[in-house]
């Protein structure tokens, strides 16, 4: 199960320099140049997370257009041509053996059938794309903050200000929502994968799509109300 996991350990780092030098009156140099090491490491981690978070979403709009090809498509060009003015054309090329004419049958039917494989492509994906844009939204908003107490933390322990007055102030600020982002992740992909139980014909297949579409659709306005 593909997981985007963000890295919190700036909780473990605040909790133990607050818990090792919370009875100190002065606060070793290394500690504050830790701090400024792990503003560093914040970044590239970030840069990490959103890269993971893109293959991600690119393996679901693989699957997508996976779907969309071996399973709806079949059952689309299927519906087509049972249709009776079509079926009626055909059949009526096929017993006269006129290529010319078969050939522009294809060729005019072609890409009406192009255009609507593409509309429901545009229709299947532009949930994932959207998810995905409010998501790393989210991230950098989360490493952004917690880039932000780093920072704070930084300068706290280059002032050598005393512990014990800023120990609830920092635990209350550091908070990297890890399970929130883990759980849509999840969710995601389960609406991903209702399209994989689909059946043959495509009015079931547009149930299917409907389903998929509900769930994503509930989920990007779960992220963007909260």
């Amino acid at each position: 199960m593909a997981r985007i996991v963000v890295i919190s350990f700036l909780f473990v780092i605040v909790c133990g320099v607050l818990l090792v030098f919370g009875g100190c009156a002065t606060i070793p140099s290394e500690a504050a140049e830790l701090s400024q090491e792990l503003g560093n490491r914040l970044s590239a981690i970030e840069s990490a997370n959103l890269a993971l978070l893109g293959k991600f979403f690119d393996e679901k709009r693989r699957q997508v257009d996976e779907f969309i090809m071996e399973e709806w498509v079949p059952a689309f060009a299927e519906e087509v041509f049972s249709s009776p003015q079509i079926a009626a054309a055909w059949d009526e090329i096929v017993r006269s053996d006129d290529k010319e004419e078969r050939l522009k049958l294809l060729v005019n039917l072609g890409p009406k059938l192009q255009a609507k494989i593409n509309a429901k492509r545009i229709e299947m994906v532009k949930p994932l794309d959207d998810l995905e844009r409010v998501i790393k939204r989210k991230l950098r908003n989360e490493y952004d903050q917690a880039k932000a107490i780093n920072n704070s933390l930084t300068s706290f322990l280059l002032s050598a200000s005393k512990v014990e007055e800023h120990r609830s102030r920092y635990l209350e600020m550091v908070g990297v929502t890890d399970a929130e982002i883990a759980n849509t992740i999840d969710m995601i992909d389960s609406g991903v994968n209702t399209l994989l139980n689909s059946t043959r014909s495509v009015n079931d297949k547009s149930g299917t799509i409907s389903e998929y579409k509900a769930k994503l659709e509930k989920i990007l306005e779960s992220l963007r109300n909260g």
